[in-house]
């Protein structure tokens, strides 16, 4: 009980993290306020050219903190991001509440190459995302015209008639809330075909927004999400300098206890090469470890080692055939999926 509190305690007096700071995935920054930081059109111009190399998720909404909703989005974006040979570095889960976003989303987009949102694009109370990431960049919202008529033919095209019927010439609180999941964030300085995709735009009215060169704006239903983030994959992957990551899977009987010293040493010799080791204990069942990292080679020249070292059994090899059909995973003979 004592520790636990001390663990609180310390938690709680431990200094906030300051934001200014120019490396992608370190937390220290200067003393500059958020507050009073100002993102220029230059900034973003930068941020939406230069190679993506790291990035950030962001979950917004009350029903993941409390339980309601079972987070997904943040799992596929993982995946998508492993496939095209992005560091994901970072994932933060926040409330629909204003300053919460306006602090994790000027964080974010300073510190990562790339930050993916989710959640609170609706058209209700509480779909507060829009207006809040507007208000973190200084920027007004604005109709997306583009938007506003791919939304309006694609109603028209509904199954349910009556959704079909709606009528977007007369005024109404209906009409008022249609409108206002494409009020975007606007940058008058910068062309407008930069600060919005409609990356699934014949099955989809929804647009990606992008803020400050970096900020992807999605939606929080999954399978809307999935939709827009692999219709993005063709605007990203040529930002990205990599041929993705290889993840190698192994399976072992001996406990975390008995290998952890030789996975110490593993992973001090392979760090250099950059590829990361990781020891993943199952409950009662066989422990796994997993080697991620780009250079084949190095991966397939240690994996006997290992092998021998751990009296393990090869599960599988992961690697991207091709970024926008997802990954490819190879099976070793009699292995089976971890």
């Amino acid at each position: 009980m004592f520790s636990r509190l001390n663990q609180v305690a310390r938690h709680l007096l431990r200094p906030m993290p300051n934001y200014g700071h120019t490396s992608a995935a370190a937390s220290s920054v200067s003393k500059r306020s958020l507050s009073n930081y100002r993102y220029s059109s230059l900034d973003a111009s930068e941020r939406q050219k230069k190679n993506i190399v790291t990035g950030a998720c962001l979950i917004i909404g009350n029903e993941i903190l409390n339980g309601k909703t079972k987070e997904a989005n943040s799992h596929y974006l993982a995946k998508w991001c492993f496939s095209l040979g992005i560091s994901l570095l970072r994932i933060d889960i926040i409330p629909d509440v204003e300053d919460d976003i306006i602090e994790a989303v000027r964080r974010l987009s300073h510190n990562y190459d790339i930050v993916v949102t989710s959640g609170g694009i609706g058209p209700t109370h509480d779909d507060i995302t829009y207006e809040s990431i507007a208000k973190a960049f200084h920027l007004p919202l604005v109709l997306h015209g583009e938007a506003y008529s791919l939304m309006k033919k694609k109603t028209a095209e509904h199954r349910d008639p009556v959704r079909a019927a709606f009528n977007f010439d007369v005024p109404s609180k209906e009409l008022d809330g249609k409108k206002k999941m494409v009020l975007l964030p606007h940058d008058s300085s910068r062309p407008v075909e930069d600060q919005a995709i409609l990356a699934c735009r014949d099955k989809y009215w929804v647009p990606v927004s992008v803020v400050n060169g970096n900020v992807y704006i999605l939606p929080g239903i999954p399978e809307l999400f999935k939709h827009l983030l692999d219709g993005l994959t063709r605007h990203i992957k040529p930002r990205v300098q990599s041929n993705g990551k290889i993840r190698v899977t192994i399976k072992t009987l001996q406990p975390e206890s008995q290998m952890a010293d030789y996975l110490t040493g593993l992973a001090k010799r392979m760090a250099p090469k950059d590829i990361d080791v990781g020891s993943y204990p199952k409950f009662q069942v066989e422990n796994t470890v997993v080697l991620v990292g780009e250079d084949r080679a190095e991966l397939e020249t240690v994996i006997p080692e290992i092998l021998e070292n751990l009296e393990g059994t090869l599960v599988s090899i992961e690697m991207p055939e091709n970024p926008d059909e997802g990954e490819k995973e190879v099976k070793a003979p009699g292995g089976e999926e971890s």
